[in-house]
């Protein structure tokens, strides 16, 4: 019997699967199974809720660079605000020079990405750099040493290093509302930021070794952020995930050699003792000038690179509400400066940079920092602090509460000296200081996890980007933002989802930079419309600004702002690597029948004797027939057809007219063209329709059809397009706005894909060593010699 009735079950089970419906893939649910459940600290709304909290640290540091060792040596006291509901009994501090230590999690876990990319040849093979950065970080003495952890009471605290973490056990339970300060020194060998840093570091300039300039970033123990999300945020920092800070106010005193020039967040407070009253006077006046004002010429630059000074000066700064502190300080920095208005802001934007910038950073650098704050403050918020400052040194691009880290530099000629620069050196300056001037609003504003969500960050920042590129100049050569931009990425095969965490993230520029950005444009000028988007976002902006939003706060942020169910956007775009890839499959072409017979008979011989002449017809044209030659033979049939006009035929035409209505008639008489057009959704990812149709006298139509019309049926749709004259043709996406991954298939009647065929001539390598041999040998010149 339990035989029986396990076949019974098995029977049972096999009839119903075979009659189950195939399962419904909802590209439009609601994302309420993957976003966090709404509460009174985050809102259904995607604003902060009324029980909102977040945590705080305020920091007094001191640091002295040695520049001889190049070394930072520093001790300070934090006191750590816990606003939160919660009792802590201990504090995780980040440690992130711990990264440079010889046996990092980040050099134990890299990897090459095959067998076959290590053992190419040529251009494509191990390059030179590559392999001495991976032996000198081997060598580099790396890492923070702390010292010293002491509660402000003066008893040592107990802590624990795990990598690039720091735990401290409180001495008594830290209760909300209450907060613990403690002191602790601290020091680290600078790494040389072109071979072995990242984000931070140094740049030698001559073989004595004598004017480098400084880059410092990461370098004091800094709170690791605590939140209702999250807990604490201490993921170790492997390198691509970066920084998750809390606000507080700094005060830092950094002393350098005294003839170094210092860029750092943060306002001077002691400019009398660090700077030449020819130097206050200029900056006084820059306040108020209409262009950039130098404060330290190249001249005076260039005389401080060759008259080293003895001693040190000690910089004085301050920093309200900020989440972060980074300097730069070099006996090479040309200084210039110029004050804006930014709302009720007075803000300096300022650019340091060596005469090896020049002319390019005198000419763009301080007027894209201006422009940057122009451009972002329409879409989000007036620029808060006091200053904005670009800096060139070794750092190809990094950000930090008013200041920024940005490559960029004209060639010299080795033989002529003249300096030059690509279209790309131009334009890739101009545009990495708007990018990391920029990030003074996400994430150093809107303070995003970083080292959870690279994408918030960054992919925000590059949608503004673009707009502020946009604004530069016309057609200016942006990278990133445009749907046409990111397909090629798209229609790759190695990819994660947006919503990955930053240190799993594949192919890291155009996952979190790229591909947001460019979701973000299509939202704003395909999706919702410029006036919808740009009140939503600067919304999100207001809202956000100096807390910690998440993804889930965007979402609904935007949804809730614009009045727009976004979860299928949201779903498609952030959280699955499906494309855009629409295609036009079929076209059926109808008019209405008006039922006279006159016309319709009419219409269907026209058809017919468009058909084409079969080639049994061509080839017995003008053969005899009997007919012809007997032509009794001949009746009624012979003079008509099936579409001669009979009286039956207007009689039932007469008398359906009687029966009929006005607006009936109306609708027989139209004259309208209707077309049934098939289109199925090949890359998975469903998108608004922009059609562009084409009529017979020449015009062209946009018919914008919202991405819901795939609600029902996600793979395959047919819809209905009515013209008042007949359609020759049908473009889906013909402005390229929504990232198809293959236009060939946009279009009705498919179009042919022109290109070009290139010729080579046949080459066959010859080994002539004879030849090599008795070759002369060149001695190397003096301006080429590869230094040691």
């Amino acid at each position: 019997m339990k035989h029986l009735a396990r076949l019974a079950a098995l029977t049972l089970a096999l009839s119903t699967g075979a009659h189950a419906a195939d399962q419904f893939d909802d590209k439009f649910r609601q994302l309420d199974e993957l976003l966090p459940t709404p509460s009174t600290t985050r809102t259904a709304s995607g604003a902060p809720g009324h029980a909102y909290w977040q945590q705080r640290a305020d920091y007094k540091l001191r640091a002295r660079l040695d520049e001889a060792r190049r070394a930072i040596t520093g001790a300070g006291t934090i006191t750590y605000y816990n606003n939160s509901p919660d009792t802590l009994h201990y504090l995780w501090v980040q440690l992130d020079q711990n990264m440079f230590r010889p046996d990092s999690d980040n050099r134990n876990i890299s990897t090459l990405p095959s067998r076959e990319a290590w053992q190419k040849t040529g251009p494509e093979g191990v390059k030179f750099d590559a392999l001495r950065a991976n032996f000198d970080s081997r060598a580099f003495d790396g890492g923070i040493q702390v010292a010293n952890v002491k509660a402000s009471g003066g008893g040592a605290l107990h802590y624990v290093v795990n990598k690039t973490m720091m735990r401290i056990d409180l001495p008594q339970p830290l209760k909300p509302g209450a907060r613990f300060s403690f002191a602790l020194e601290w020091r680290f060998n600078i790494p040389e930021a072109n071979i072995v840093g990242r984000r931070t570091g140094y740049e030698r300039f001559d073989k004595e070794n004598k004017n480098d300039i400084f880059e410092v970033a990461q370098w004091f123990p800094r709170m690791a952020a605590y939140y209702d999300i999250a807990g604490w945020q201490n993921k170790q920092y492997l390198g691509d995930g970066e920084f998750t800070l809390e606000f507080g106010d700094y005060e830092v005193e950094l002393t350098v050699p005294a003839d170094h020039i210092v860029a750092s967040t943060g306002e001077l407070q002691n400019p009398n003792e660090v700077l030449s009253a020819a130097q206050r006077e200029r900056l006084a006046r820059a306040r108020t000038a209409g262009k950039p004002v130098l404060i330290v010429t190249q001249a005076e630059a260039e005389a401080n690179e060759k008259d080293r000074a003895s001693g040190t000066k000690t910089w004085r700064y301050k920093a309200k509400n900020v989440r972060d502190f980074a300097f730069a300080s070099s006996r090479k920095f040309i200084w210039d400066a110029q004050g804006i208005q930014s709302g009720a802001n007075k803000v300096m934007a300022m650019s340091y940079y060596p005469k090896e910038g020049n002319p390019l950073w005198e000419k763009y650098s301080t007027q894209a920092v201006i422009h940057t704050i122009e451009q972002y403050s329409k879409y989000s918020f007036d620029y808060p602090y006091p200053t904005a400052i670009s800096v060139n040194g070794p750092v190809g691009g990094m950000e930090y509460p008013m200041i920024s880290f940005n490559g960029g530099r004209p060639t010299k000629d080795k033989k002529t000296g003249e300096l030059t620069y690509s279209k790309a050196t131009k334009y890739g300056l101009i545009s990495v200081i708007i990018h990391e001037v920029g990030h003074n609003y996400y994430p150093m504003i809107v303070n995003s996890d970083e080292r959870q969500w690279t994408w918030m960050d960054e992919g925000l920042n590059s949608f503004l980007q673009f707009l502020a590129e946009e604004a530069w100049e016309e057609n200016y050569p942006s990278r990133r933002g445009e749907a046409r931009d990111i397909t090629d990425y798209m229609r790759s095969k190695n990819q994660t989802p947006i919503m990955t965490n930053s240190e799993s993230v594949l192919q890291r520029g155009p996952n979190a930079y790229g591909k947001p950005a460019t979701a973000l444009n299509i939202l704003r000028e395909t999706v919702l419309g410029r006036e919808l988007f740009d009140f939503a976002f600067k919304e999100y902006g207001r809202r956000w600004k100096f807390k910690r939003p998440t993804p889930a706060d965007l979402f609904r942020t935007m949804e809730d702002a614009s009045g727009t169910d976004l979860d299928w956007f949201w779903r498609g775009w952030f959280y699955t690597t499906d494309a855009v890839d629409v295609s036009v499959d079929g076209i059926s072409e109808y008019t209405v029948s008006t039922q006279d017979p006159e016309i319709e008979k009419a219409w269907r011989k026209k058809l017919r004797d468009a058909e084409p002449m079969s080639l049994t017809e061509q080839r017995n044209k003008g053969t005899p027939r009997r007919v012809d030659a007997h032509p009794e033979l001949k009746d009624f049939y012979n003079e008509h057809d099936d579409f001669t006009v009979t009286n039956a035929d207007r009689n039932k035409f007469n008398e359906s007219q009687e029966k009929l209505e006005d607006w009936e008639k109306a609708l027989l008489s139209s004259g309208k063209h209707l077309y049934l057009v098939d289109f199925t959704n090949v890359g998975g990812l469903v998108t608004p329709l922009v059609l562009e149709i084409q009529l017979a006298s020449g015009k062209k139509t946009i018919e914008r059809i919202p991405a819901e019309v795939w609600r029902y049926s996600p793979k395959k749709i047919t819809k209905l397009i009515v013209t008042d004259e007949p359609m020759t043709g049908l473009v889906q996406d013909p402005f390229w706005e929504t990232a198809d991954i293959n236009v060939d298939n946009n279009a009705w009647p498919r179009k042919l894909t022109p290109s070009r065929l290139e010729l080579f001539k046949t080459q066959r390598p010859q080994n002539d060593m004879m030849k090599d041999f008795n070759a002369p040998l060149k001695k190397p010149d003096a301006e080429t010699k590869v230094s040691p």
